[in-house]
């Protein structure tokens, strides 16, 4: 096998498939990446046999071939290759070597055969749809803080993704929860998820699209087969196991019936709560919002250390009401409010609160009060 290519496409290809390997393996050859050269193309795949990402770039080849190795070494061996070298790789078949040659560098690499490396089938795709990239990164960026992760609530330890309404007036809906906060947020149903079945996306998949579609351009193909999701973004392919498991009723913690609504402005909001939860401890992080008519008073006292308080001026016309959030969960939130007001349904102290955009329809986030 010979193939020259350019470092910046390899690094970036690289940088798309090698993440995936984990750092610490008891089965070697999943510690390397599968290199396979063939048709002026070299791809590159890696797993970790519940995760699997394919990367194809434009390569001279000449001849084709394909091997496995060490992915973390050889993506630091590429990025410290200086920019805009040409890199020439050639494989030795009989020594079980590979060759990389940039300038004056040179480096061999031990490798593994190709018939080692494991194949992640996918099986047969029941739905396929298209998404704008844009779209289902904010489903993803919307939702990801609430994945919860403890491992023996394994089923929640990922994104439920599923479809509601009539085909007409549907959502594709992704909601993540944790038990003490839930997120949802919806969009209009895609051509060809209508009638596909509720499905849990792994954490480890859901950060690595995200990754992957960090610049919101373009659209993502995504198809479900039996206990697989594949997505497809531009020349990267990948391909993940779902969780086997039934995700919770969660329309049942979102509250309907709460009366009292604060309206305040975002940043202010998140301003204040920032600065009081500057004394809360870590292990507390309670912040007691005490609400009057027009007034917001955030406060918190922490016996090691002192107390803040903070007033803040808000649309507020319900009883007065004193309850405490988590700090952290509250700023979690706040930060996922695209516009300028955040509107907070409350109930009482011990009842969950609902939390939205006051401008931005299809999202919505539920918070559970903590004793202050």
């Amino acid at each position: 096998m010979k193939v020259t290519v350019e470092r910046a496409e390899l690094l970036r290809s690289l940088g798309h498939v090698h993440r995936v390997v984990e750092r610490r393996n008891t089965i070697p050859i999943l510690a390397n990446v599968l290199i396979k050269a063939e048709n002026s193309k070299l791809s590159l795949k890696a797993t970790d046999l519940d995760l699997e990402v394919t990367d194809t770039i434009a390569a001279e080849v000449s001849p084709g071939g394909a091997t496995t190795v060490p992915a973390h070494m050889f993506y630091e061996i590429v990025r410290k290759l200086p920019e805009g070298s040409q890199i020439i790789i050639e494989g030795s078949g009989e020594r079980a070597v590979l060759t990389i040659r940039a300038g004056r560098s040179r480096f061999t690499l031990q490798t593994l055969p190709e018939s080692d490396f494991p194949d992640l089938a996918a099986g047969t795709m029941t739905h396929s749809f298209k998404v704008p990239a844009a779209d289902f990164k904010r489903l993803i960026d919307k939702t990801q803080f609430a994945i919860s992760t403890e491992e023996t609530r394994y089923y929640l330890n990922g994104i439920y993704l599923h479809t509601t309404g009539s085909t007409k007036s549907g959502a594709l809906r992704a909601v993540a929860t944790d038990g003490h906060r839930l997120a949802q947020v919806e969009l209009p149903v895609p051509e060809g998820a209508a009638s596909m079945n509720g499905i849990i996306v792994p954490r480890k998949t859901v950060g690595e699209v995200q990754r992957l579609i960090e610049t919101g351009e373009g659209e993502i193909m995504v198809e479900l087969s039996t206990g697989k999701i594949r997505f497809t973004i531009g020349d990267v392919v990948l391909t993940s196991k779902l969780i086997d498991g039934t995700f919770p009723d969660y329309g049942r913690v979102i509250p309907v019936n709460n009366d009292k609504e604060l309206v305040v402005d975002k940043k202010d909001f998140e301003a204040a709560v920032d600065r009081v939860s500057t004394v809360s401890s870590e292990r507390g992080r309670a912040v007691k919002l005490s609400l009057t008519n027009g007034r917001l008073v955030l406060s918190v006292t922490n016996p090691d250390s002192g107390s803040a308080t903070e007033e803040i001026e808000v649309e507020y016309g319900a009883d007065p009401l004193d309850i405490g959030f988590n700090s952290r969960y509250l700023l979690d939130i706040a930060a996922q409010i695209e516009g300028e007001t955040a509107v907070l349904k409350l109930a009482d102290p011990g009842s969950p609160t609902l939390i939205q955009d006051k401008d931005s329809k299809g999202a919505l986030y539920v918070l559970m009060p903590m004793r202050v």
